[in-house]
């Protein structure tokens, strides 16, 4: 299966940005559902929507697992570094270029959400292929990964007043679309 693993990881971008897409709408389509704001964006803060990034990935990364996964002792290390890198570059590229411009353009927010998720699987993908060997235990890495999924949930609900929560069309902040 490792040889596969390119080939593996860009059916992983390409499910990344359908379902990040997706996830971009769902709070929506659901009419507010709470259910949906776990997972998707329920406002266009940066914040928010790091976790159109996130979701599918884990997702995906579960899928490999049980295809091939278990087959590489440092799975789940390679997958949280991928997935870190890419929640990372969200708020890096975007901050940097509204800094250095002064203006947003929404065609270059979605550029980055993609960049980011190239970055992330091209990432796994040469780690996957040098055989990394990760100090972190995969039992670790997991609980990382759990600990992201729980902060993501709380912020959604409870979201700390910062500009990275807040959404810029309407200057609330999380699920319950608090002022500051």
């Amino acid at each position: 299966m490792k040889r596969s693993v390119p080939t593996w990881q860009m059916i992983g971008f390409i499910f990344t940005g359908i379902l990040g897409t997706l996830l971009h709408f769902l709070f929506d389509w659901t009419g507010g559902s709470w259910i949906a704001a776990i997972f998707s964006a329920v406002n266009e803060s940066i914040g928010e929507h790091t976790k159109l990034l996130f979701y599918p990935m884990v997702l995906f990364a579960l899928i490999e697992y049980k295809a091939w996964g278990r087959e590489v002792a440092s799975f789940w290390c390679i997958k949280l570094l991928g997935i870190l890198t890419g929640l990372l570059l969200i708020p890096v590229l975007y901050y940097t270029y509204t800094g250095i411009l002064g203006v947003k353009a929404d065609w270059f927010n979605i550029t980055i959400f993609f960049i980011a998720a190239a970055a992330a699987y091209f990432l796994e993908t040469k780690l996957f292929q040098k055989d990394f060997s990760c100090k972190l235990p995969a039992w670790a890495a997991v609980v990382v990964i759990c600990l992201l999924a729980a902060g993501y949930t709380a912020v959604t609900f409870y979201p700390p007043t910062m500009p990275f929560f807040q959404d810029p069309v309407n200057g609330t902040y999380g699920f319950f679309q608090t002022q500051q």
